[in-house]
């Protein structure tokens, strides 16, 4: 078990996750500057058509280069109840998703100010719904280089850089469709396997 500093993303991928839960000690970075790559404000789900990307509108664009404890989230547009009808449609149908539908509604619907308090409150959902024990906390300025122990996985996770090293490690909703879409978003093994899917991210290798 070690310690891990890391970007807190927006329902994030499995492999992000993994690592998460491989972590002692979790250590979220507040004081970066914001990046229009990242995924802090995004998650990838496979729809019937393809990979569809979730977007968190923000306040000032994505462009910004504001630090990351202070972007704020913009509700201009409805992209709460665009994101949970999405989900509707994709995993109507996953064999899990009804256990979690209500809980994953209720903590979208809660409309905080700023991204952060989004993605905390995601993680720690995510952690108690596959039950894993997360100690997290943030970081209180920013340094570019960490302290010996501490592994730095800031900028190091994205779906398409670190997949998850299985050809098919569990069914997805529309596989028959759009061929097995590899390390995309936590919901979506949350949805098609349940609590099961924590063993699968333990038995998983993986790429950091």
């Amino acid at each position: 078990m070690n310690t891990l500093i890391i970007d807190c993303q927006y329902f994030g991928s499995i492999n992000y996750y993994k690592h998460l839960f491989e972590s002692k000690y979790i250590i979220f970075e507040q004081y970066d500057k914001y990046q229009k790559t990242s995924l802090k404000n995004r998650c990838l789900v496979p729809g019937v058509n393809g990979v569809v990307s979730l977007s968190v509108p923000l306040e000032k664009g994505r462009d910004q280069k504001t630090i990351t404890k202070d972007i704020k989230i913009s509700y201009r547009d409805n992209w709460v109840q665009q994101h949970i009808r999405t989900l509707e449609s994709i995993y109507n149908r996953a064999p899990f998703f009804e256990y979690y539908q209500d809980e994953l509604k209720a903590l979208l619907k809660r409309k905080p100010v700023f991204l952060l308090d989004l993605n905390i409150a995601a993680t720690e959902w995510i952690s108690v719904k596959f039950g894993a024990d997360l100690d997290i906390s943030l970081t209180e300025s920013y340094r570019p280089f960490v302290s010996e122990g501490v592994i730095d996985g800031r900028g190091q996770f994205s779906p398409r850089l670190n997949i998850t090293n299985h050809t098919h490690p569990y069914t997805q909703v529309f596989e028959d469709k759009i061929g097995y879409q590899s390390n995309m978003s936590i919901l979506d093994l949350l949805c098609c396997m349940g609590k099961a899917g924590f063993q699968l991210m333990k038995d998983s290798k993986n790429v950091f």
